[in-house]
């Protein structure tokens, strides 16, 4: 998709570092690399480019940097870049040696269309073990603040305290060891609203130091809710008793987004866009942040911000985004479930202790929420020595209740020692209906929501009976849209599942059927896993098979999972994640059970998402105690606050320019 030229769509700005090769002093040599690089990373739409450290003389020129030839030659290596960058339009920012005041610094050079914009000298000089830079330059705090300085004929400024704005977003800058000082230089850049740090580095390889500096990126990052590019010098630096690899990173926000091919003896471009909005987000929702500003503020002297010029471009976004955001890839996956597992047993573990009960009531419908619930109960109980028998499930058949449901419910529980009952609510429910005078064959919202609130009276009256807690089934997807009845299956004791996504719970059964469960339980939990999801509260077809599938009615979880992901945590506008779904979703992928979806599709079930997200509020108000496992939670005592009369117009009317654009035709189901 093609975005309109404006500053920073949705958000984003392209971001690059750049390793390009070197050879140790020759000015000349290194200036016609950066210069292609540059050239390069101009025709892929970048507007922020990072270079290593002294990258125009390359860092490893020890005394040479005394020699007055050399300094020259590396001004007139950023004078080249001046030239050059009148016919580009990115902000490039590189590493040279400035002479000021008799002394010599370690800078980046700020360069866009034939101006320097500022210099940055380095703060902290590493001079132990194999660094030596106190030989040849002098510190930033040798500096009051932001003095003006003399170069390439243009008078511009040198000093820490500054920031650079460029396309909406704010860049600041640090160089090398600055990253490992106790209090980096990027604490105040961050707190003064730099939103992308760049470290020009030259840091040499040792064995496990890639990995050492990836976590301080990281770290960084998301200490600071910053993007941090991290640009290290490669291949042609290395000399006598020292290797450099080129080791680059862009980071956002604790996620490392791409990084270099480490050991190529080739120049590289490390191209990522880095979503501006999202960290704002960040650091809008975090009051550590805000407050850290307050006290920074009193102590620090004011920033010099320059304005560069803008950048307008048309370009599509190459920035990917996984379509399973609640659902980790490959190793990570299984850590992952075996944490959350631990999460939900301990929560149930201390309600248990407290309440002083060895009982649990549970209604296992043989569907993926009761599955899970389950397990986690069993789990539990495993962990406190408990008889497996104090937990009481219990079945009860409906109208709309299938043998491939009823049979795996009976066969998992049996499986798992568990104290079975079955009650059909048929009966009592038709008994319901005479007296409230309701047609059993209207099959509306009363004739769901009286089974479901038959079922949950059984449960709490059978708690009762036993001494026990109801545990809940019910997931975080349901609760976004309100997919639950008030005072039915909407209440418990403690709602067991109730941060957990549908994507993510369906990953968790199958994880603990492969990983914890007895045998028997195996093939029983996958075919539960691949049943259709379902309240079955309508009745079956004549070949006894489900007919009420949820996702036919409220729209696939894999995208309500998608769209509740980015409301929550980062607050993203729909017309933003639209654009995001519509990325994420433009490829199947069977290997994690993920379809395609045209546009039309998409913008349809984001107006059904909004709609329902605000209506249903007021059920998630009085929701039940629930462990929460991750970063996106709706109770109303912890992450999500929100009014139940709360408007929705401004969300809607995004969806309906949607709508309008790509799905005119589509009609919305009122539910």
């Amino acid at each position: 998709m093609i975005f309109q030229a404006r500053k920073m769509m949705d958000g984003l700005i392209k971001v690059a570092t750049a390793l390009p090769r070197v050879e140790v002093a020759n000015v000349t040599f290194n200036t016609q690399d950066i210069e292609n690089l540059i050239v390069k990373a101009e025709g892929k739409g970048v507007e922020i480019l990072c270079f290593p450290e002294l990258a125009l003389t390359a860092y490893t020129c020890q005394d040479l940097f005394a020699q007055q030839l050399l300094l020259d030659e590396a001004e007139q290596g950023l004078l080249k870049l001046l030239e050059l960058s009148r016919n580009v339009q990115l902000a490039v920012v590189v590493g040279v040696p400035v002479s000021h005041r008799g002394m010599l610094f370690n800078c980046a050079a700020v360069v866009q269309q034939g101006k320097i914009f500022g210099l940055v000298p380095k703060t902290y000089l590493p001079n132990y073990h194999e660094f030596y830079e106190k030989r040849w330059f002098s510190s930033a705090s040798a500096l009051s603040h932001n003095e003006p300085i003399r170069i390439c004929g243009q008078t511009t400024v040198i000093g820490v305290e500054q920031l650079f704005h460029i396309n909406d977003a704010t860049f600041g800058i640090e160089i090398c060891e600055d990253l490992w000082s106790p209090v980096p230089p990027s604490n105040n850049l961050a707190l003064q609203g730099a939103e992308i740090v760049l470290n020009l580095s030259a840091s040499n390889d040792l064995v496990g130091k890639t990995d050492y500096v990836r976590q301080l990126v990281k770290g960084q990052s998301a200490r600071c809710h910053c993007a941090y590019l991290y640009a290290g010098a490669g291949f042609g630096e290395s000399t006598q008793d020292l290797v450099f690899g080129g080791r680059a990173f862009i980071a956002e926000n604790g996620t490392i987004l791409a990084e270099s091919n480490q050991f190529s003896l080739e120049p590289q471009l490390i191209i990522s866009e880095v979503d501006v909005e999202l960290l704002r987000s960040e650091r809008r929702s975090n009051t550590s942040f805000s407050q850290s500003i307050a006290q920074q503020t009193a102590q620090q002297m004011p920033f010099r911000v320059a304005e560069l010029e803008m950048v307008l471009r048309e370009q599509a976004s190459t920035r990917t985004y996984d379509p399973l955001p609640f659902v980790p890839q490959g190793a990570q996956l299984a850590t992952r479930c075996h944490e959350i597992l631990n999460i939900q047993s301990l929560g149930l573990a201390k309600r248990l202790k407290h309440t002083h009960t060895n009982h649990l009531v549970v209604g296992i419908s043989g569907g993926l929420d009761s599955t899970l619930a389950l397990l986690v109960a069993v789990h539990t109980f495993d962990l406190l020595g408990l008889e497996r028998k104090g937990i009481v499930g219990i079945t009860m058949p409906g109208f709309g209740t299938t043998d491939r449901t009823y049979n795996n419910a009976l066969l998992l529980m049996k499986e798992l020692g568990i104290t079975i009952r079955e009650i059909p609510i048929a009966a009592a429910v038709r008994q319901h209906f005479a007296d409230i005078n309701h047609n059993e064959e209207v099959h509306d919202v009363t004739y769901e929501n009286a089974q479901a609130r038959e079922r949950t009276q059984i449960l709490m009256d059978v708690a009762n009976q036993v001494g026990g807690m109801v545990l809940g089934t019910g997931d975080l997807s349901e609760l976004a849209l309100g997919w639950a009845t008030y005072n039915g299956d909407h209440m418990s004791m403690y709602a067991v599942n109730a941060s957990i996504p549908k994507t993510l719970v369906k990953h968790l059964v199958r994880w603990v059927a492969d990983n914890i469960m007895e045998a028997g339980c195996h093939d029983v939990l996958l075919d539960i896993v691949d049943t259709p999801i379902s309240p079955e509260l309508l009745p079956a077809d004549q070949q006894g098979q489900i007919t009420q599938k949820t996702e036919d009615l409220v729209g696939p979880y894999e995208l309500h999972d998608f769209f509740l992901y980015y409301t929550l945590r980062y607050g993203f506008k729909p017309s933003k994640i639209f654009r995001l779904a519509v990325s994420a979703f433009s490829t199947s992928d069977a290997s994690r059970n993920v379809c395609s979806y045209p546009e039309t599709t998409i913008a349809h079930w984001l107006r059904v998402f909004f709609r329902r997200f605000f209506q249903q509020q007021f059920k998630r108000s009085c929701l039940p105690d629930a462990p929460k496992v991750g970063s996106c939670s709706l109770s109303p005592r912890g992450d999500w606050r929100m009014p139940s009369d709360a408007s929705a117009n401004i969300w809607l009317a995004e969806c309906e320019h949607l709508l309008q654009a790509y799905a005119p035709v589509q009609q919305d189901v009122e539910l």
